[in-house]
């Protein structure tokens, strides 16, 4: 079972700060704020791109997963964290608690699949990751996946959530940034279609290849 990393973040959202710690000392600020918010113009963007049923994997409180069913879209939201999922479900959106690497509803059916919010770190390994994803797809379906700025590389390792003095489980994490995730989706039985940056924040569309 995926460890609940992030739910420190989700049961302390009052502190002012929130921090994702690697094992080397690097910290990266979560914007945890934006996660409760309402769906921001690079969510829109990803919503635009789809077409179809979509699943979206590492939902959190459910921004994208609420703005893809008011898009008319049949959603589902995947989260392991039981808040996340009822935190979604309160936005009146599906969510379902759940590994994403155990068995899920209607796999091989999916049109989209969305890994946003870093979530390509999930379970420390883009490589499998992105092969579970692969599984879960339609065969003319895609993966919207955010990345990481051009030349950042990649990284994979042991993280923990810092909120203020409280301090999360240590979980397997990863990053990958718009240059390494060729070679990685390659792997992975999938091409990149295309990459493209929305304001500061960077995605790429994945398709079979």
């Amino acid at each position: 079972m995926t460890v609940d990393g992030f739910g420190t973040a989700l049961r302390h959202r009052e502190v002012d700060t929130h921090w994702l710690v690697h094992a080397d000392g690097t910290r990266r600020r979560l914007q945890v704020e934006r996660w409760h918010g309402p769906a921001e113009a690079a969510t829109a963007s990803v919503v635009a791109r789809c077409a179809g049923p979509t699943l979206d994997l590492g939902c959190g409180p459910g921004r994208l997963t609420q703005a893809l069913t008011h898009a008319g879209l049949t959603t589902v939201g995947v989260d392991v964290s039981p808040r996340a999922v009822a935190l979604t479900r309160a936005r009146g959106a599906v969510a379902v608690q759940a590994d994403l690497f155990d068995p899920l509803p209607a796999e091989g059916r999916w049109r989209h699949v969305v890994l946003l919010d870093g979530n390509i770190g999930i379970g420390g390994d883009p490589g499998i990751l992105l092969r579970r994803c692969r599984a879960l797809l339609h065969p003319g379906g895609s993966v919207l996946v955010e990345l990481d700025p051009p030349g950042s590389g990649a990284w994979q390792g042991h993280a923990h959530v810092v909120s203020g003095p409280h301090r999360g489980p240590s979980f397997r994490w990863a990053r990958l940034d718009t240059r390494a995730v060729h070679d990685v989706a390659a792997e992975a039985g999938l091409a990149v279609r295309e990459v493209y940056p929305v304001g500061r924040r960077w995605f790429a569309e994945l398709v079979l290849a």
